[in-house]
């Protein structure tokens, strides 16, 4: 890494200048607040074109890269008001691109709305998916998802959306689409509770999921000659139930996840699809995920999660690969992505604690690797901070996973702080490259990201201690991070302040509210602030009886047998007790969390005589998906820290 700075730097006065960019102080916020500059790499089945995301002019776009052409520029493709999300190759000639925007539809709130485009070879000749039905695609927030690409079929996916069979109800089907035209045929209806296609990679459909209400309750059927057969149920109230992950690799079984409320009575099977019998699937294996074969979507292997990733493949070749890979790259998260139809060259991800994702093309024939993109190319290894964990026990003896990032070039000495709770809440940090971590450690703060309990990627029982625990003991395990920080001497105690966006908003106005002499400020952007109403919007917008309404309420709470205890743990309904300057930030097109979350916060402290600063940010969403967004977000993050707890 010195060497690649040296040559960064250029000629004789290579090291002058590198001395010279250290005592000019950290890299600019437009370094980290760029969207990663390539993303989602798909090679054409010949392996003779690369797609990509790039950055354009701040905005995500699609790109193509002709490998056997490697003179010729790229084939940029941006689009003004979505956000390019995805891309993929359906076949030698096109490739298939997602987009995402945020709108209002028929005068209802704004939504997430995405869709599935084609281009040729050359980037002309766009066409979107259900060209044919401009009904369907008025009717469907998203219309994007591939069930299946069937590469013996080429010219044509399958995809599934809500189709109106009268005036007032929808069923979930599934469409055979052709990617040149854009027209999509009926293939398969299931009803108004379908709710999971599971397809075999070659064109047929092996298995659906009904999901029925008033009790919600989750139906596998499997295709049989005839029909379909029901072969299980499971009460899937509260975001439990039966998950259908995909076919095995031979074809042959249906792997599965049953949620039955416990961690002691749930787990992965795997049902014959002939006969029906269903057996454990890996057990003793700790399962976090699965992996896909990117042509067939079949699963070839899977995911296990401890503070880092590992991968296990069922075929002993692949496998052999990802040994290979592992030891070529030690001490990093290196996978293989994506790869062509004979597996002769294929895209490698490695990203590690100070190495930002990279992506990389090897040829397996001639043995060559070559750097396809860095995420964010303006920055090196001695801009970043040095990346541990830093686990610790809550107050009730769980073990808690963290991670601590620290500023580079400084001692792990009464340091100013700032907490960083993920969002989710069901997600986790690793240990891998953070942008928000990294931008913070280079202003001159330690970071720490507790995966507190509630958290994914540490098992059933793990993320089951969360659920009806905001505000409370997942907000104590917050607090009992910053505590061990400042018991070690690494936090100055007076300089803390806690930041988070959507769940970690919460967690931030939570700490500000029932912590308020451990925070000396509190940012959040598109935080929850008032639980009762919050419930409220997703109740009015799913449907009281809607599984996604069930998940809320039991990972929060329930609005009637729970209102006082939800009360008591809404930032905005307990404003009072607020001691510190509160910064909140909103996208103004936030579709899952609205902005009046922050508007009741901010009325609630400015009600309660308490400082707070609110910026909207216009048409802006919950995900801080663009350059813009990121920009102002640091930009007045910095500014804010800078002011409570100096740099």
């Amino acid at each position: 890494m010195k060497h690649a700075a040296l040559l960064i730097c250029g000629g004789l006065m290579g090291l002058v200048t590198t001395i010279s960019a250290c005592l000019a102080g950290p890299p600019p916020i437009s370094a980290f607040a760029t969207i990663p500059r390539s993303a989602s790499p798909s090679l054409s089945p010949d392996g003779t074109k690369l797609g990509i995301i790039q950055i354009y002019k701040g905005r995500p776009a699609a790109a193509i890269w002709k490998l056997d052409a490697p003179d010729a520029a790229p084939i940029v493709m941006p689009h003004n008001d979505g956000l390019i999300t995805y891309v993929q190759w359906a076949n030698n000639d096109r490739l298939l691109i997602r987009i995402e925007m945020d709108k209002s539809q028929f005068g209802s709130a704004v939504e997430r709305w995405t869709r599935l485009a084609s281009v040729d070879a050359n980037g002309k000749h766009d066409v979107i998916m259900f060209a044919n039905r401009s009904k369907t695609r008025a009717y469907n927030t998203s219309v994007s998802s591939i069930n299946d690409l069937a590469p013996d079929d080429p010219d044509h996916i399958y995809m599934n959306a809500w189709e109106l069979i009268d005036d007032r109800v929808f069923q979930n089907s599934l469409f055979r689409v052709d990617v040149t035209t854009g027209n999509a045929q009926n293939y398969l209806s299931g009803n108004e509770f379908t709710s999971r296609w599971v397809m075999d990679g070659n064109g047929h459909a092996v298995a659906r999921i009904d999901t029925r209400l008033k009790p919600v309750t989750d139906h596998l059927y499997l295709r049989i000659a005839d029909g379909w057969k029901e072969v299980d149920q499971l009460d899937a109230d509260g975001n439990k139930g039966i998950d259908a992950l995909g076919v095995s690799e031979d074809g042959k079984g249906l792997i599965l996840y049953y949620d039955r409320g416990t961690p002691e009575t749930s787990g992965y099977y795997i049902r014959d699809l002939a006969s029906g019998a269903m057996q454990p699937f890996m057990p003793g294996h700790a399962i976090s995920g699965v992996l896909r074969d990117p042509w067939t979507s079949r699963i070839i292997g899977t995911r296990s999660f401890d503070k880092q990733n590992s991968y296990f493949y069922f075929d002993p070749q692949k496998q052999a690969l990802q040994k290979g890979l592992e030891a070529a790259f030690p001490g990093m998260d290196v996978l293989p992505v994506d790869w062509d139809r004979n597996r002769q060259k294929v895209t490698v991800s490695v990203i590690g604690p100070r190495l930002p994702q990279t992506y990389y093309l090897i040829d397996r024939t001639t043995h060559n690797a070559t750097l396809i993109a860095q995420t964010y190319d303006g920055l090196s290894e001695t801009d970043l901070g040095e990346r541990k964990a830093y686990d610790y026990k809550a107050r009730d003896g769980l073990d808690i996973p963290a991670f601590l990032t620290l500023p580079p070039g400084k001692d792990a000495k009464k340091l100013p702080v700032v907490v960083l709770p993920h969002g989710g809440p069901a997600s986790h940090d690793a240990i891998w490259f953070d942008w928000e971590a990294q931008f913070l450690a280079s202003r001159g703060y330690a970071v720490l990201q507790p995966n507190f309990r509630g958290s994914t990627g540490y098992g059933q029982a793990f993320m089951d201690a969360g659920y009806g625990q905001w505000g409370l003991k997942m907000q104590d395990d917050l607090t009992d991070g910053v505590k061990k920080l400042i018991a070690d001497g690494i936090a100055d105690p007076k300089r803390i302040c806690i930041v988070g966006g959507s769940y970690g908003g919460y967690a931030a106005l939570a700490g500000a509210t029932f912590t308020p002499d451990l925070y000396a400020c509190a940012a959040s952007w598109g935080g929850v602030s008032d639980l009762r109403k919050f419930l409220a919007k997703r109740q009015e917008e799913a449907g009281s009886y809607s599984a996604v309404y069930s998940a809320w309420v039991r990972f929060i709470g329930d609005r009637s047998n729970d209102a006082e205890k939800l009360d008591a743990t809404s930032p905005a309904r307990n404003a009072e007790k607020i001691k510190i300057p509160v910064l909140l930030m909103h996208g103004t097109a936030d579709s899952v969390v609205r902005p009046e979350q922050s508007e009741t916060m901010e009325a609630a402290l400015r009600h309660a005589g308490k400082k707070v600063t609110y910026i909207a940010a216009p048409n802006e969403s919950h995900w801080m998906d663009t350059t813009a967004a990121r920009t102002l977000w640091l930009t007045e993050l910095e500014k804010f820290l800078k002011e409570n707890i100096g740099n």
